[in-house]
């Protein structure tokens, strides 16, 4: 499985920083929005749950913690805009409205069974825009139904890494010694 590891993260421990709490308090914020374990067919732009059945909402706190302990996971950016986090795959396709049954949920299967060469405890980070924005809360619900056990829903999205103040990148730019990947579904 390759490890994604977006760099330009602070190199000492985010515990205590007054900028990425406050980021979490947004990134959490309750919308009032219920949680649902059905995928999104409405306008993919609005206002989303603050929790996931099934999965965890990782905050930019979280994912700089990850970063720094140097763990492995694999990063999804589901909105295919013209900048992404650094090591990010491309998975579009997954955010998807549809059902569990459909084509994209059988390519997303194949995809992610061959990236974590089966595993289901892999850690698989999903994002899109913002906490507004429910393709990142579809494509995590679609990893959750195929057995994926450590799903983790980074709700405040590319908006909220940048509001951080770390890095992004064009599509196609690899972190050095990652393969290419990426889902786009047919």
């Amino acid at each position: 499985m390759p490890e994604t590891q977006p760099t330009n993260t602070p190199t000492t421990q985010p515990t205590g920083n007054p900028q990425l709490d406050a980021l979490a308090e947004q990134e959490r914020r309750d919308m009032g929005v219920p949680a649902t374990n059905q995928l999104h067919s409405g306008a993919m732009h609005g206002a989303t749950p603050n929790s996931i059945p099934g999965g965890q909402l990782i905050t930019t706190k979280g994912l700089v913690e990850m970063v720094q302990r140097q763990m492995p996971y694999a990063l999804f950016d589901v909105l295919g805009s013209n900048e992404m986090l650094p090591g990010a795959i491309n998975a579009v396709g997954a955010a998807q409205a549809g059902n569990f049954q459909d084509q994209t949920q059988q390519q997303m299967g194949q995809f992610l069974n061959q990236l974590t060469q089966g595993k289901k405890d892999t850690p698989l980070v999903f994002y899109c825009l913002s906490v507004e924005c429910w393709m990142s809360y579809n494509a995590s619900l679609r990893a959750i139904n195929l057995g994926y056990t450590n799903v983790l829903w980074y709700r405040g999205g590319i908006e909220a890494w940048k509001a951080a103040g770390f890095q992004t990148v064009p599509p196609g730019q690899m972190q050095q010694g990652q393969q290419p990947q990426q889902f786009i579904a047919q």
